[in-house]
């Protein structure tokens, strides 16, 4: 009788929608702004889904990130606790961050390092396909992954707007443990061996079938970058974002960080704008979201020009300074999303440039399934309807953000 009443009082605290998050088997994850309306009550936040998946480590911990940052006394901090204390009871913990923004955060990366049960490497991807190791996630056990926008950075879980999938499916961990294990290779290679660990190619497209939310079926499709560097050819990033555009029927969304035709080394890249004009062409409606980092930068022109197409509505969006004081590269929608008729979606690392795809490391998924694209959807209204978007004309003037004072 104890135990029945125990159970019922536990799911009468516990909200319904709580139980259906972590008994599905895929999850959407959110990092919100403090002192903004973003938050959406019914999508866990980022913090305590790491926590729980860190401390639920039994056997392995694999970790890739673009770089890693701490903070004293925030929550990241005890995200760290976390990761020496799966080492420190027998968990296999092996981390690759990006070798250029190692010289910027070596901090905590030395602390790792320095830890016995925990293996660290750099990887420097210029050599590899002349872009960097710019993918967020990691695989607990060989069961379950993490991806997402979220960088391994005290601010992705406090002061920027972020999206990310937890996966419980051992399909998607194999897959996406490929790519991890070829670039620990790589890491430890040196530039006369890197072609020796090329994957083969021709492998076919991996997929999963999982459980969402409430019992909905869904297909999972994991994504890659760059090719040529990816284990299985077929699920390549672009490729699968055009498709995804090109499927669109009604409405399309798309949020990045950043979104450039242009490239630093001159010329431009259309892949992805050109599937996009052509679904607002046939009738779709667009609407864009990118950050306000952009303004003042040679993009904004091509911003412009995108907007004042029929069908298309883009935006910026700039997310409040903190009460507490200025808090650099912070602030900022991160997301990295697109959702096609409230049905379907692309959810990754990568922001919108040739590079991301073509010569970076990176990962995401395609979901199929209405109650997961829906509410990606949902949390994408809840930024267009917010009092931080500004909406971009053709005869708009965006100047740089003034930010405060820098501490």
């Amino acid at each position: 009788m104890r135990i029945l009443k125990t159970l019922i009082l536990f799911f009468l605290l516990v909200p319904l929608s709580a139980h259906s998050q972590t008994l599905a088997d895929i999850e959407i994850v959110e990092s919100i702004p403090v002192e903004t309306t973003l938050d959406n009550p019914d999508i866990r936040d980022t913090y305590p889904v790491w926590i729980e998946m860190i401390t639920g480590a039994k056997h392995s911990l694999d970790i890739e990130q673009f770089y890693i940052s701490n903070a004293t006394g925030s929550l990241f901090e005890k995200i760290l606790t976390q990761i020496y204390a799966a080492a420190h009871r027998g968990v296999k913990v092996r981390i690759i961050v990006d070798a250029r923004m190692y010289k910027t955060y070596p901090g905590s990366v030395d602390s790792l390092s320095r830890y016995r049960g925990i293996e660290v490497r750099h990887i420097d991807f210029g050599p590899v396909a002349g872009g960097i190791q710019h993918a967020k996630f990691f695989i607990v056990d060989g069961k379950e992954v993490f991806i997402g926008s979220q960088n391994f950075d005290w601010r992705a879980l406090e002061h920027i707007h972020e999206l990310g999938l937890r996966i419980r499916s051992k399909e998607i961990a194999a897959a996406v443990g490929e790519t991890f294990d070829l670039d620990w290779k790589l890491a430890s290679a040196s530039s006369g061996n890197l072609n020796e660990l090329r994957p083969a190619q021709g492998k076919a497209a991996r997929s999963a079938r999982l459980r969402g939310p409430g019992g909905e079926m869904v297909n999972v499709v994991p994504t890659f970058s760059p090719l040529g560097w990816i284990a299985d050819s077929a699920n390549w990033d672009e490729r699968a974002i055009v498709q995804l555009i090109r499927g669109a029927r009604k409405s399309l969304t798309l949020q990045f960080l950043s979104y450039s035709t242009r490239e630093r080394q001159g010329g431009s890249y259309t892949v992805i704008e050109d599937a996009i004009k052509d679904a607002a062409q046939r009738g779709v409606k667009v609407r864009m979201i990118v950050s306000d980092w952009a303004k003042g930068s040679p993009a904004v022109e091509g911003l412009k020009e995108l907007a004042s197409l029929p069908n298309i509505e883009v935006a910026f969006t700039a997310i409040p300074e903190w009460s507490g004081g200025y808090i650099s590269f912070a602030r900022v929608e991160h997301c990295k999303v697109i959702v096609a008729d409230s049905e379907r979606f692309w959810l990754g690392t990568s922001n919108h440039s040739k590079s991301y795809f073509h010569g970076s490391r990176n990962l995401g998924v395609v979901v199929t399934g209405n109650g997961l694209a829906g509410k990606l959807s949902q949390i994408f209204n809840k930024s267009w309807d917010s009092p931080y978007r500004q909406t971009i004309t053709r005869e708009g003037v965006y100047k740089p953000r003034e930010h405060g004072e820098r501490k």
